[in-house]
């Protein structure tokens, strides 16, 4: 899809929230946007369209969600009498489902997206999106993330990136994600840049849009560019994209020898940087304009204070514990990050998940940074892995198996794997046969954390 375009809030969507929050469950396309403007100001609660029936409906629960903007593909994970608003058919009309009964409504006239304004206007504090993240207990944890936090990345953005009106970005990251939201819509939306959609990722018609010829900027996770750099390898050329200047991965680690591939393979480099949605989500980033220092997660994001300290989780009691001090260059430490990117909380403020001292967020990621200020990633504090560039928290999948009747015990592996970082195995021991769990799985977790081998023992 060639630009986007933001509606007008219709009063009709509006009403249809019935005083509660929404929730958006939707690819990423101009739809998401129309359903984030129809989110009348409330806290919108981005849902990732891969998330299981039984993800979804947790979500809506702890969010208090009283409507949901989604398509009629995706309503079918909604749970029975959920009011929803489908988008099918934006931007001339939307769909109220509500108490067993559809509504057709027009969509008042719409205008290109300009989201510039005053530069001296920092951003509200009141709360702008939920993103569920952080189950290192078990359970996922509502991170709450306010205008100022996503403004104020989203401004950074532009200026690490070097953001200009002319640029096209291709966006082939989910928008229910803050990497994707962030840095592929409003960012370039910002300035006014243009903005190609794909609503799920797929390897040949990415290069395909690639090489069309307008396309200036892409951004992605590593299985992105792998996918991308096994099309033009199966073809034996390089990729013809003449208008190309800046590819931007993050996500997880990036191979140097996948940046060394890409590089050869495009005539670009490929930058990486980190993030983490607590952050809003961008806090390092090897900067556009700078030499490029492949194996590094860069340097500091603009407004974002970075510093190594010991971590907290080598105390007795982090809970409670202070501040800590930092460590000295080129010493091993985990990574915490200030400034106005940085969420204020969890939606019920849970204590929990990633933790907070003077204003500094604790990451749970093991780093090390030079006297330059570029910082390395060592590993992880907290317990956690990764696969296709998504968080994955073992208790999170073990006490969702766990509720099975007739598992008794269960343990997830990650497995290391070239292209996914990770795959997920999972032991379990009870009286249940490797479909039920399978099947289980399938029903109440996220498409990216199914389990690759499952074995049973009685």
């Amino acid at each position: 899809m060639a630009g986007l375009t933001l509606l007008r809030t219709s009063a009709a969507l509006v009403r249809a929230l019935d005083g509660k929050r929404a929730a958006l469950l939707l690819p990423t396309s101009s739809a998401f946007l129309t359903g984030l403007a129809a989110s009348d100001g409330r806290a919108a609660v981005l849902i990732n369209p891969l998330a299981a029936p039984r993800e979804v409906a947790v979500q809506l629960d702890d969010a208090n969600v009283g409507a949901v903007f989604t398509t009629r593909h995706l309503a079918e994970k909604l749970p029975p009498g959920v009011t929803h608003v489908l988008l099918d058919d934006a931007p001339e009309r939307a769909v109220i489902v509500h108490a067993g009964t559809e509504r057709t409504v027009p969509l008042a006239g719409h205008d290109s997206v300009r989201l510039e304004g005053e530069d001296d206007a920092a951003g509200s504090t009141d709360p702008c999106a939920i993103v569920y993240t952080s189950a290192m207990q078990g359970m996922p944890l509502g991170a709450v993330l306010t205008h100022r936090n996503l403004l104020a990345n989203a401004r950074a953005t532009v200026e690490a990136m070097g953001l200009v009106r002319d640029d096209h970005m291709l966006a082939l990251l989910p928008w229910s994600h803050l990497f994707g939201l962030t840095v592929t819509a409003t960012a370039p939306l910002l300035v006014g840049a243009r903005v190609t959609t794909l609503g799920r990722f797929n390897a040949p018609r990415a290069v395909e849009l690639l090489e069309q010829g307008a396309v200036t900027r892409v951004i992605g996770v590593p299985a992105i560019f792998d996918g991308i750099l096994q099309v033009l390898a199966r073809r034996g050329t390089r990729l013809a994209a003449p208008a190309l200047r800046v590819a931007i991965c993050g996500g997880s680690t990036l191979p140097v020898a996948w940046q060394d591939q890409w590089a050869d393979a495009t005539g670009i480099e490929l930058r990486q940087g980190y993030g983490l949605t607590e952050a809003g989500p961008v806090c390092l980033f090897n900067h556009v304009g700078r030499p490029n220092e492949r194996g590094t997660l860069g340097r500091a994001f603009p407004g974002v204070a970075v510093s190594v300290r010991e971590p907290l989780s080598h105390l007795d009691d982090p809970a409670s514990a202070p501040l800590t001090a930092p460590v000295a260059d080129g010493a091993e430490g985990e990574l915490c990050v200030r400034g106005d990117n940085v969420s204020p909380g969890y939606l019920h403020g849970e204590t929990t998940g990633l933790q907070q001292r003077d204003g500094w967020l604790y990451t749970g990621d093991r780093c090390v940074r030079d006297a330059s200020g570029t910082v390395r990633f060592l590993g992880l504090h907290k317990p956690m892995f990764l696969r296709l560039g998504y968080n994955i928290y073992p208790r999170e999948i073990e006490h969702a198996i766990g509720e099975l009747p007739g598992v008794s015990s269960v343990r997830v592996r990650a497995v290391t794997d070239e292209v996914r970082e990770h795959d997920i195995a999972l032991d379990v021991t009870g009286t249940v046969s490797e479909s039920e769990v399978k099947a289980w799985a399938a029903d109440r977790l996220s498409a990216y954390k199914q389990p690759a081998t499952i074995t049973v023992r009685a």
